[in-house]
């Protein structure tokens, strides 16, 4: 690789890791951000580390690990939104060094610089900087386990220490099923290429028993909030067993949907999410896929690189036949599509080139169109300004690289990301984010009441409020509980349906009235800025005497 392009390369790596760091300065989107990001707020003002608690009750959904790093980030930096994100974003950084230290061992320099660019401009991977989950944790330690097994696999015992402890954090976060994009990878590795010994070998069973002494910590909170608790109602009923959830029915369950979380299963949901998700690369990794297929398209690759597409497929697989489906679950693979990706790139040569040159450029171009009609649609503020960056976004990517060549087709499929990153972080979530009435509400409980107790009035879903708001809010299901526990004055967060009530019969006073939408689900009618008006809902804040 020439040293010219070996530093452009560098280059917009650190111009998409400087954009996605946009997104620590923007709000906590709902529903499950706000969720995670209250569950950490719940652990640091009541200084308990073991018992996960959601709106007053027991919660038993997810492991402890997400929540446990969000609050030692609110430890150390107060508790806001920037210190919800700041550890994901982290973590995604980490996933990206992780990515060019095993392609980078596995292929070269070249295959794992553009690993990191693919993987950092994938449109999920931007839209996870903003809308952060658990996913970002999970997609970094499932790799950094793969990565050290792999070196473990060639060399010291330090590698295979370090690779149970990431895959035990993996499980810390999500469950028991992370660890089939690392398992998964070895075992039909050493199937492929007749290491059956392997499979005798100590090292490999003491790494199992690593990994179940690395999650202990996990058991052991699961196990004091839960299985020392049999009175407690969880799922509807008494004597449910954290560690049972853990091992079995938030897996298992939800793999065969006869656990207490249920799903309908689509097989296909994986392949269209995947073409919209790993945008604008995933037109590259369907010729990807198809080249492994052919003898010639894994002509000079290593053995290992078995592990990456193997590892990748398995999961697909296992998700794709699972009847409990989202769209973020497939970020986990995300770093090896990009490896197949790039290496499917460095062969690209002749018309082939040309090809994905006109098609990059194309999808850029598409993709910069329709960023600019919804931003007419919606009528952000500084519209003008927007609509002037994307158009020099567009134009600077084929005035700086007009030649059909692996350099132009890595600029334009960055440059469309970056297009995305200032359209969503500047201008789209600011702009949706207004519309989400509890975060709103809480800001303006903080900054005009902020000592007087604060709470929820039915089942609403105000996980916004209970993160932005300063003080933990109670939450009321009834009017008959409202009566039992009301005993001092208290402001309120309610629907309009609940209003006329609340001031006939208890002499609520409103304080303020928010507009809300829900911002996850998008129409077209919220979309534009003519018919938004009529499908907006109103929230109050109103004071109880």
């Amino acid at each position: 690789m020439k040293l010219e392009e070996h530093k452009l390369y560098g280059w917009i790596i650190l111009l998409l890791v400087l954009m996605g760091s946009l997104a620590l300065w923007t709000d906590v989107m709902e529903p499950d951000a706000a969720l995670y990001a209250s569950i950490g707020k719940n652990i640091v003002l009541r200084n308990d580390w073991l018992n996960l608690d959601v709106r007053g009750a027991d919660w038993l959904d997810k492991p402890h690990l997400t929540f446990w790093i969000v609050a030692a980030s609110f430890k150390l930096f107060g508790i806001s939104a920037f210190a919800y994100k700041l550890p994901s974003f982290l973590a995604s950084l980490l996933g990206a060094y992780y990515l060019y230290r095993f392609a980078k061992s596995l292929y070269n320099q070249q295959t794992a610089l553009l690993s990191v660019i693919i993987f950092l401009s994938a449109l999920h991977v931007v839209i996870s900087n903003f809308d952060v989950r658990a996913e970002s944790y999970i997609t970094f330690f499932v790799l950094a386990s793969l990565y050290h097994y792999y070196r473990a696999h060639r060399s010291s015992w330090l590698h295979l220490v370090a690779g149970s402890l990431f895959a035990a954090c993996a499980m810390m976060v999500k469950g028991i099923f992370v660890t089939i994009p690392i398992l998964g990878g070895c075992i039909i590795y050493w199937l492929l290429t007749n290491q059956y010994r392997q499979f005798l070998k100590v090292k490999w069973w003491l790494a199992l028993l690593l990994i179940l002494f690395f999650i202990s910590p996990e058991l052991y909170a699961l196990y004091q909030q839960f299985d020392l608790h049999p009175e407690k109602v969880v799922f509807g009923q008494t004597g449910y067993s954290g560690l049972r959830f853990f091992f079995w029915d938030s897996q298992f369950g939800r793999f065969f949907n006869n656990g207490p979380i249920k799903g309908r299963g689509d097989l296909s949901f994986f392949l269209h999410t995947t073409l919209w998700a790993f945008l604008p690369w995933s037109i590259l990794l369907c010729g990807a896929v198809v080249s492994l297929f052919k003898k010639k398209g894994r002509a000079g690759l290593p053995p290992e690189n078995i592990m990456v597409w193997s590892s990748a497929a398995v999961t697909f697989l296992i998700f794709s036949l699972s009847k409990f489906q989202l769209p973020h679950y497939i970020i986990i693979i995300f770093p090896q599509f990009a490896m197949m990706t790039a290496v499917y790139l460095n062969k690209l040569a002749g018309k082939g080139l040309l090809t994905f040159y006109r098609v990059q450029g194309i999808l850029l171009v598409l993709v910069m169109a329709l960023l600019i009609g919804l931003a007419v649609l919606f009528r952000f503020e500084a519209t003008l300004g927007l609509l002037l960056i994307l158009v020099l976004v567009c134009l600077g990517n084929f005035l700086l690289f007009g030649k059909a060549s692996k350099l132009t087709i890595v600029a334009s499929g960055s440059a469309t990301a970056i297009g995305l990153m200032v359209f969503l972080y500047l201008f789209f979530y600011p702009a949706i984010l207004k519309y989400q009435a509890g975060m709103q509400a809480g800001r303006w409980l903080n900054e005009h009441y902020p000592q007087t107790d604060a709470g929820v009035l039915m089942y609403v879903d105000a996980f916004s409020f209970d993160f932005y708001a300063n003080k933990e809010a109670s939450y009321f299901y009834s009017f008959e509980e409202l009566d039992k526990r009301h005993k001092k004055e208290m402001i309120l967060y309610v629907p309009a349906a609940q209003l006329p009530r609340l001031q006939t019969d208890y002499g609520a006073k409103v304080l303020k009235a928010f507009d809300y939408y829900h911002i996850t689900k998008l129409k077209g009618s919220f979309l534009n800025y003519r018919t938004r008006a009529k499908v907006l809902e109103k929230f109050y804040l109103v004071k109880l005497p």
